[in-house]
């Protein structure tokens, strides 16, 4: 079995599987964060998904930590489905691993090959493709925060996108919901926001984003990323989710927290933005 590497272990999260397991505690119980350890229950499984930030696990991981503290509670998922943006420029312009698994210092997650396969085939713009994943963090830094919560149960599906328009969005959406049917899977969109401008324009412009999320506004969010407008590097993947959730029957998101890296290091001249927020059924 091909199993990819970890790229961003002792750079983006610890490179050790003792002190990996002691930075996520601390990233839930960190004040910006939820406060406490998660508890893994079999919960209702009403989220859908979920938007996580992907920066280092110091400046972003409590924010990410308020998501993955809800899926905790939600109920053990079948299969994660994995978007992230292509920071690289390498590999098709959306890549999907069907095979193999990934490895990180807490273990190996197994991609779901059989939903992998089915999500490509009912696509027209996926390409299965893992040059867009060798050195992607995007997906990546989502992995240790899911084996922290299920162990090596945990199978995941990767979908890498380098195109993030509308179109390719609701493509996605379409092939992702076909195979919903009969199981219990979450899509993880990951995103940061704003990119290092001035702490009250980071957040001022971060809300118009938030905003269209939580309204459901797939159009409004896809024309703020395109523009420019907001310099968040996933609103593919966001856009994905929400076309999903209203396919989903899905009415509303839920903002979990917002904060900056200036939060976390007192410099706010230059920020980036981090959201954590959930989709779940009523």
């Amino acid at each position: 079995m091909k199993i990819r590497k970890p790229h961003v272990a002792n750079a983006f999260y610890e490179g050790s599987s003792s002190a990996l397991q002691d930075q996520i505690a601390h990233c839930f119980t960190n004040k910006l964060g939820p406060g406490k350890l998660p508890e893994v229950v079999d919960g209702p499984k009403r989220i859908i998904g979920i938007i996580v930030p992907h920066a280092g696990y110091m400046y972003s991981g409590p924010v990410a930590a308020h998501s993955y503290a809800q899926l905790a509670s939600d109920g053990i998922p079948d299969s994660v489905i994995i978007l992230g943006p292509n920071h690289t420029g390498a590999g098709s312009a959306v890549s999907m691993m069907t095979t193999g698994a990934w490895s990180t210092p807490l273990g190996v997650a197994s991609i779901d090959t059989n939903l992998a396969e089915q999500i490509r085939s009912s696509s027209s713009i996926i390409d299965e493709d893992e040059m867009a994943h060798i050195s992607e963090h995007s997906i990546e830094v989502q992995l240790p925060f899911l084996q922290y919560l299920y162990g090596e149960r945990v199978k995941f599906v990767p979908i890498c996108m380098m195109m993030q328009d509308l179109e390719t969005s609701t493509d996605i959406a379409k092939s992702i919901s076909k195979c919903w049917r009969g199981g219990h899977l979450v899509v993880v969109a990951s995103s940061d926001f704003t990119h290092y401008e001035p702490q009250n324009v980071a957040t001022r412009k971060d809300k118009t984003a938030i905003d269209a999320i939580l309204n459901l506004d797939s159009q409004k969010l896809n024309e703020l990323g395109e523009t420019g407008r907001v310099t968040m590097c996933g609103y593919g993947p966001i856009t994905t989710l929400i076309e999903l959730a209203k396919k989903e029957n899905v009415t509303r998101a839920e903002l979990l927290a917002y904060h900056t890296s200036g939060d976390v290091t007192n410099d706010t001249d230059a920020v980036v933005g981090y959201s954590a927020i959930q989709f779940a059924r009523d």
